[in-house]
């Protein structure tokens, strides 16, 4: 703004538009007393200068020379002893300092000073040098009052002494009234009426008190900014005049005069350190001050007026322009030609030149001090910011009346936004958002007041490696975010911040200057300051951490730099769901529908994932985007890593290292989720993230990678992870079975089907079809189970039968995959692992129930295994269909003699061992093919030792088991002892199919003495001794032993003999009772009959005897047919010539 003496040429005095009253000062010695030459003329240039105006006395006959004294004056005297020093009282300028507030004769001494032509001639001999080297003020006119004006603008610039202390004075006088502002009367006249202002005709009001006018003016400027208000607007030229004044008064804390009285006592009593006038810095001081209790409310709201303007115009804090004047050239942050209003405001200052700060440029650490001190100031107070009191006026009123000063009303509304006291209306957001971003409280948390004291002590403990004012102080702050370390109110001010640094991605400093080149070449955004309706602030970030995970083939990656802190910021977002905008843009009405009532840590996200099929598509996608990032970093967590923590340095510190994770992570917690130093925080994060990958394929990274291209193009149309992975493993299993020369599924996806299919056998929540049928049982059988260890499933395989059917059925077909894969029974394979690893190392995984049951009888098998192994066998004699190998080896043998059995049975129900009942009586006929017959023989030597191996004998005898042999059914290890109960007290059996089994036991051991446990004991030296010859098998070892028994020359145990002895009075007690059913039975009988030489040798004459009589038979029959034959011959040859005769 030129000065004033530029524009209108009626004022001959200093122009100068100076917002400023009375800068009334204690009295101090003129400097003007040391000024050569000057004193005497200033003392007479203040003489009446018209008619009209009033003299003193002893001035009206004289001039310069009259010696004319102000102290003199009989008006004045009494004041200047009271007031003034007694050494200042011979200069009249040290005098009118001291008596500002005297009354009509100083105001018309200083008006006549100021248009007196001698005070333009004081000034061109005292700043003579100043003069010539400040260019503008040279040209200056002579004679018109403009040079002064110069002066006074450029005095920031001026280095002489004596001129500087010269324009000081008069400054100082000049300004002690709007009125002798040139210019200021006639631009502000309107306002000052229609604000009500006071009077602007002297005589009206005290004169020298309308400082208070300024300040009304200002006021009302301020009031305009924040209410909007069509009534109250100040014209264009009057708040020129009030910032241009309010710019030139900044320098001094004197200057401006309601400031100065308002703040007089607190500057005494909080700045008694500064200097007198020195500047800025006095006018600072109480600022600093200013929300301390103890200051008064009047000096309290003339600091913030002058706040508010500085927040309209950054000029008229004295100190920051001045500190920052090259930086904003240099930067190009106050073009010409701008609007004054854009350019000048506080807001346009600090965003500018934090843009450069935030591309790397060097701003000078004075600018840098002041644009902090700022920054701070305008969190601490919200008033300083029309936008905030403007927008957020109700929400104000209605959550956060009483709580203005130390930032703690901005933290209330930002609390409210984060919809923890209600709703916010748009504008007020937007202007919060607005005013994060001129402050930049990410770039030095110690701009947001509130945030500092509450975390003050957090700081001190987990962040104290961190330099005070680093940006990773608030990175350190989210680390710590629901630890121990952290205290609850930290916790409130940090989210709170959070929340609007995580919606525009420049906010946070170390992310923006990692990323900016990144975001510019990928993301196509612009400068820190500015926006784009393209590319939002919010949508810079998504677009980042989207090339943040693409591979090397798909290009276009971010770097290294880069991707670690998208990695960074993903794993804060993941602590509160409020931290992602988008994801609770888009899933608001679901996290209300659904996730109400989860307001613990984390839950939310948790919430949204389990109802992932329930959501709106919108957030369905974002949620499920946030879940497929997550498997291929699951570190993302930030929560569940912090849980996992003591196992992943325990089992997964290698994985955990790489900077890629690729899903490798999730896979070694999985492994080691039931290691006993597994915790049940990390247990439950862990599980609960296998439940959410069944929902989607997607989310399982290493099977999404390594079957993307088979389940386009063999399961297509199929998103469920469960049914996916049935599709692939139906695909691979057919073309196993079918020997296909190729298989369809491709390597690499088979060996990760095989992962996820062992991944879930351990917890039946991860096969939903079969949870779904089983939910009711389980709530009614083992409510008290835990899920995981497949601990649900093998309750519900023990209570099997009391399944309801549905259940019962989907139990049978997991059995069923289970037997044909071994590996697939997750409880088999853990209780069992040492024992694979000694005896089955090498064994193929479909073979490896096989090779377990070979080994079951060893010295060195864990009991725990044995056990189990035992269960299984249980389960595979229930059903043929549970022994892929019987199944093989009888393909052809059981339709051939069980289809009746067949005919009756369902394709998912048990048929209680009947399929292998019958098995074993065509075994014991002798029947079978050889390899369905070793099948068998295993089967019944197994059962033999162990009762419960036998379905069919366990349930038609369950009642005299308990009652005849309860004592050996409740032995530890069965060896037979049941099944020699039972034989032993057959006579005592009432039951008849229970008879029946017993007697298919005595039928069975006829045929081979190995299924005889008992009697294979006790004669296990004579077989040695006399059969050892004799291949085992088909009832040739026990002939061997019968004859051995008959031949009085052989000498066998006293036990085998008496076992032998009692085996004979069995199976004859056995042939009465059960005769033979077929020829086959009655050949078993004779055959394992104690008199079979006798009966053989009977059946033998008997059948010579036939033999004999059919011979003779014959003879005589073939005589008589030749007999009859030669008659026949006789009579034909006799008939021909009658024959010839009658043709």
């Amino acid at each position: 703004m030129a000065p004033c003496g530029r524009v209108r040429s009626r004022c001959p005095g200093p122009a100068l538009l100076l917002l400023l009253a009375l800068a009334a000062r204690p009295a101090a010695p003129s400097p003007a007393a040391g000024l050569p030459g000057a004193a005497g003329a200033l003392a007479g240039a203040g003489q009446p200068a018209g008619p009209g105006a009033a003299a003193p006395r002893s001035a009206r006959g004289g001039g310069s020379g009259s010696g004319w004294k102000l102290s003199e004056e009989a008006v004045c005297r009494e004041d200047v002893v009271r007031l003034c020093s007694k050494h200042s009282w011979a200069n009249n300028l040290a005098v009118l300092e001291c008596l500002q507030d005297v009354r009509e004769l100083l105001w018309n001494y200083k008006l006549n000073l100021t248009t007196d032509p001698k005070f333009e001639s004081v000034a061109r001999e005292v700043c003579k040098s100043t003069i010539a080297e400040i260019k503008e003020c040279a040209d200056e006119p002579v004679g018109k009052g403009f040079l002064v004006s110069c002066l006074v603008d450029h005095r920031g610039n001026i280095t002489e002494y004596q001129c500087h202390q010269y324009i000081t004075k008069m400054t100082a006088i000049i300004f002690s009234d709007y009125r002798l502002i040139c210019g200021f009367m006639d631009d502000c006249k309107a306002d000052i009426n229609l604000l009500k202002c006071g009077s602007i005709r002297p005589g009206e009001k005290d004169a020298h008190s309308q400082g208070e006018v300024v300040a009304c003016l200002e006021k009302g400027l301020v009031k305009e900014a924040e209410e909007n208000d069509p009534r109250i607007q100040v014209s264009d030229e009057c708040k020129k005049a009030i910032l241009r004044v309010a710019e030139l008064s900044s320098d001094d804390f004197h200057l401006d005069r309601h400031l100065y009285f308002a703040c007089r006592d607190d500057r005494e009593r909080f700045c008694e350190n500064l200097t007198a006038a020195g500047p800025a810095l006095c006018h600072q001081c109480p600022e600093a001050h200013s929300t301390i209790p103890m200051c008064l409310l009047q000096c309290r709201d003339a600091l913030t007026t002058r706040q508010k303007l500085i927040a309209q115009d950054y000029k008229v804090s004295y100190s920051l322009a001045k500190s920052c004047k090259s930086d904003l050239k240099k930067y190009r942050c106050n073009v010409e030609n701008l609007p004054r209003s854009r350019e000048a405001r506080l807001s346009y200052l600090l965003m500018c030149l934090e843009s450069a700060v935030h591309r790397g440029r060097q701003v000078s650490s004075e600018c840098q001090g002041e644009m902090l001190d700022y920054r701070r100031m305008l969190m601490e107070d919200f008033s300083l910011s029309p936008e905030i009191i403007l927008s957020c006026r109700g929400e104000i009123e209605h959550h956060c009346s009483g709580l203005h000063r130390k930032g703690r009303t901005l933290h209330c509304l930002m609390k409210v936004v984060r919809g923890e006291k209600g709703n916010v209306g748009p504008n007020c957001q937007q202007a919060l958002q607005t005013l994060i971003q001129e402050t930049d409280p990410g770039a030095d948390y110690r701009i947001d007041r509130a945030l500092n004291e509450a975390c003050e002590s957090v700081i001190q403990t987990a962040c104290k490696h961190i330099r005070s004012g680093d940006p990773m102080i608030l990175s350190c702050l989210m680390e710590h975010l629901y630890t121990e370390k952290m205290v609850e109110d930290c916790e409130h001010r940090l989210l709170e911040l959070q929340y609007f640094i995580s919606r525009d991605w420049k906010l946070d400093t170390v992310l923006y200057r990692k990323c900016q080149g990144d975001a510019s070449r990928l993301c196509h955004t612009h400068g820190w300051n500015e926006t784009s309706e393209l590319m939002p602030p919010g949508a810079v970030f998504s677009c980042l951490y989207r090339h943040a995970y693409r591979t090397e083939e798909q290009g276009r990656r971010l770097s290294r730099e880069c991707r670690a802190e998208v990695q960074r910021i993903l794993h804060q977002r993941a602590m509160d769901v409020k931290l992602d905008p988008v994801l609770q843009d888009k899933c608001m009405i679901d996290l209300g529908k659904w996730c109400s009532e989860k307001t613990e840590t984390g839950q939310e996200l948790e919430c949204l994932q389990d109802h992932l099929d329930d959501l709106v598509s919108d957030c369905r996608d974002i949620v499920g985007n946030l879940t497929e990032l997550e498997s291929e970093d699951i570190q993302i967590e930030a929560l569940l890593m912090r849980a996992c923590e003591p196992i992943i340095q325990t089992f997964c510190h290698e994985v955990a290292d790489n900077q890629i994770d690729s899903g490798d992570l999730m896979e070694c917690l999985i492994q080691n989720k039931h290691q006993k130093e597994m915790n049940e925080k990390c247990a439950i994060g862990v599980t609960h993230f296998q439940l959410v990958q069944m929902k989607d394929f997607r989310f399982s990274y290493k099977f999404k990678m390594a079957c993307k291209e088979d389940v386009l193009k063999l399961c297509p149309n199929i998103k469920k992870k469960v049914d996916v992975v049935i599709c692939l493993s139906t695909t691979v299993r057919n073309d196993t079975l079918q020997d296909a020369k190729e298989h369809r599924v491709s390597l690499k996806c088979r060996k990760q089907l095989r992962v996820e299919e062992l991944e879930m056998t351990e917890d039946i929540r991860l096969e939903p079809e079969l949870y779904e049928a089983c939910k009711s049982d389980i709530k009614n059988y083992c409510q008290n189970v835990p899920y995981g260890n497949a601990q649900i499933i093998e309750c519900l395989k023990e209570i099997k039968k009391q399944l309801s059917t549905r259940c019962h059925q989907k139990v049978f077909k997991l059995q069923e995959t289970e037997m044909m894969d071994p590996e697939l029974d997750y409880t088999l394979m853990r209780v069992c692992k040492q024992m694979i690893k000694r005896f089955c190392p090498e064994a193929d995984s479909k073979n490896m129930l096989q090779c377990l049951k070979q080994n079951k009888n060893s010295e060195v098998m864990d009991p725990k295994c044995k056990q189990m192994i035992t269960k299984r066998q249980i389960t595979q004699n229930t059903d043929y269909r549970l022994n892929p190998v019987l199944r093989k080896a009888c393909k052809a043998d059981i339709p051939k003699f069980c289809q009746n059995i067949l005919n009756r049975a369902k394709d998912d129900t048990e048929l209680e061992g009947q399929v292998i009942s019958c098995l074993k009586l065509k075994y014991a006929d002798q029947r079978l093919s050889p390899d369905c017959e070793d099948q068998i023989r295993v089967i019944i030597q197994e059962s033999a030792l162990d009762y419960r191996l036998d379905p069919q004998l366990q349930m038609h005898c369950s009642d005299e088991i308990s009652s005849l042999c309860a004592e050996e059914a409740a032995a530890q290890e069965q060896t037979g002892q049941v099944e020699e109960c039972l034989k032993v007290n057959l006579l005592k059996i009432k039951t008849e199919m229970c008879k029946k089994e017993v007697l298919n036991m005595l039928k069975e051991s006829k045929a081979d003495i190995f299924v005889d446990p008992v009697l294979h004991t006790a004669c296990a030296l004579d077989i040695k001794h006399h059969c050892a010859a004799i291949p085992p098998g088909r009832g040739r070892q026990m002939s061997c032993l019968m004859e051995a028994l008959e031949d009085k020359r052989v000498r066998l145990q006293p036990e085998c003999k008496k076992r032998l002895n009692d085996r004979i009075e069995m199976w004859s007690y056995a042939a009465k009772v059960a005769p033979a059913e077929g020829f086959s039975d009655l050949a078993m009988q004779v055959m394992t009959s104690p008199s079979k030489n006798y009966i053989l040798s009977v059946i033998t004459v008997g059948i010579c005897v036939l033999f004999l009589i059919g011979l003779m038979c014959g003879r005589i029959t073939k005589r008589v047919t030749r007999e009859l034959k030669d008659r026949q011959v006789s009579v034909v040859l006799l008939e021909l010539p009658s024959l010839s005769k009658s043709d």
